[in-house]
């Protein structure tokens, strides 16, 4: 029994969770931890224990777990009322090295802090070309514009590489954490090249993600009224102008320091917190994607809402998705199967758009598949028409499920806490506005084929598809 055992060690605590007085090996941990004898309690699960005790009054024992950087300890510690403070006496102490870290896990683990630190980011093709980019710091105004109006052009010319006068892309892994200046911005910028992989291939693209060493400075004003509402042309409303841009920042901020605590990179953390860090970390993802989506709502729902269609090749956009999501998908064991390289099928549509249907399409493909699973793109050519099949083995749908799923806010009755039911809404109304449709085929059982349906091009060669697959 450990109320018999012989004592290790002794330690005080006063009525403010101040250690005041401690034996080795405690002593040791605290000074580790951070902390100072005499000083506030330093190891969490130390001080949960003191708190309980004093609020009690009651002697308690447990199980205490901590880690110093080096070590995991595990140590049976007995807490008792001793005035208005805590004796502690320590029953036993065991000390385990901790496991090295995976390489893999905290290249993932800093990628995710990039993406949600950054305060703009791109796609970029595999010469790292800029493909898509979108920012809202105001600073990066200049930046954003450029580059939106340079799209097919690499990323580097556009920025000033600290310490290097290349004027090609450099190869990816040197770019990756380099020092960049911005014209027009005093803050000091790190880029982040983050690689696309298709298995046993090399990068099909990059998301580039600028992160700064400090916040944007802002300045509250309080606008006069204007005389009456007024809403700008085919731009966004409140949540767009207004509330997306004040809330995406310091979001953002919450779910990187969340990430960094449940990563353990800001120091040894026990695992209880660790999990707590992650929790915060997700709820903190999921509202900050139910903010971009109302702003999406938001832009396509306004009556004078319309598309910038252009010459484009939809089995190109297929395939920048597929390498866009390889990773999410990877993770899994779902393998993406994108058109082949050589395929080729033109249509009049916004680029930037059919990029984003489909990358919600792809996205839910693999969220509702199994492990181990397969997601197919296919080409399509109907006529005047040009379709883009993405089909899964996921459960399926009824006929009623497939009459909902297109409805806003429908989450087809999902208990988890990712998605926000609008992402095939939003996407439905993009392929109209486009002149199109998205339509779905399924069965429960049978996985689900999204078609996208765009205008074709008549004026360019004919497609290059293949055949179906059998599903």
């Amino acid at each position: 029994m450990h109320a018999t055992a012989t004592s290790l060690a002794q330690a005080r605590c006063d009525a403010s969770d101040h250690l005041v007085s401690a034996d080795e090996p405690l002593a040791g941990l605290q000074l580790r931890c951070g902390g100072e004898i005499p000083g506030e309690i330093a190891i969490p699960a130390l001080r949960d224990l003191v708190r309980k005790v004093r609020s009690y009054n009651l002697k308690l024992a447990r199980t205490v777990r901590a880690t110093d950087g080096r070590d995991s300890i595990s140590a049976w510690l007995e807490g008792e009322p001793d005035g208005d403070g805590c004796a502690i006496t320590i029953r036993s102490w065991q000390t385990s090295p901790l496991p090295a870290e995976n390489p893999a896990e905290v290249a993932e683990h800093r990628s995710a802090i990039d993406r949600t630190l950054a305060e703009l980011t791109a796609q970029l093709d595999a010469h790292q070309n800029v493909l898509t980019v979108a920012s809202e710091a105001p600073d990066l105004e200049n930046l954003t514009s450029a580059m939106a109006q340079g799209f097919g052009s690499p990323w580097t010319d556009f920025v000033e590489i600290a310490g290097s006068n290349h004027r090609q892309p450099l190869h990816w892994r040197l770019l990756d954490g380099a020092t960049v200046k911005i014209a027009g911005s005093d803050r000091n910028w790190r880029a982040a090249l983050l690689p696309q992989y298709a298995p046993g291939q090399e990068p099909t693209g990059f998301e580039l993600c600028l992160t700064a060493d400090q916040p944007p400075i802002t300045t509250l004003a309080i606008p006069e009224p204007p005389a009456a509402p007024v809403m700008p042309q085919n731009g966004p409303g409140l949540v767009g102008r207004d509330i997306a841009p004040v809330l995406r920042q310091p979001i953002a901020r919450i779910i990187a320091n969340a990430e960094t605590i449940r990563t353990r990179m800001a120091g040894p953390l026990a695992e209880e917190y660790s999990q707590y860090a992650a929790d915060i970390a997700a709820a903190g993802q999921h509202l900050l994607s139910l903010v971009e989506d109302l702003a999406d709502l938001e832009v396509v729902e306004a009556e004078d809402f319309n598309t910038a269609p252009d010459r484009i090749d939809l089995a190109d956009v297929a395939r920048r998705a597929a390498g866009i999501l390889a990773v999410r998908a990877q993770e899994r064991g779902i393998t993406i199967d994108p058109p082949r390289v050589g395929e080729h099928l033109p249509a009049i549509a916004e680029f930037r758009r059919v990029l984003q249907v489909l990358l919600n399409l792809v996205g839910n493909a693999i969220r509702y598949s199994p492990d181990d699973s397969q997601v197919w793109i296919r080409l399509e050519p109907d006529g005047a028409r040009a379709k883009v099949i993405v089909a899964d083995q996921g459960p399926g749908l009824s006929t009623e499920q497939q009459v909902r799923v297109f409805e806003k806010f429908e989450r087809l009755g999902r208990s988890d806490e990712t998605g926000s039911g609008l992402g095939l809404y939003i996407s439905r109304r993009l392929a109209r506005a486009m002149g199109g449709e998205l339509t779905v085929e399924s069965a429960p059982g049978q996985g689900a084929r999204f078609i996208l349906d765009v205008p074709g091009d008549l004026l360019a060669a004919a497609p290059i598809t293949r055949s179906q697959p059998d599903e």
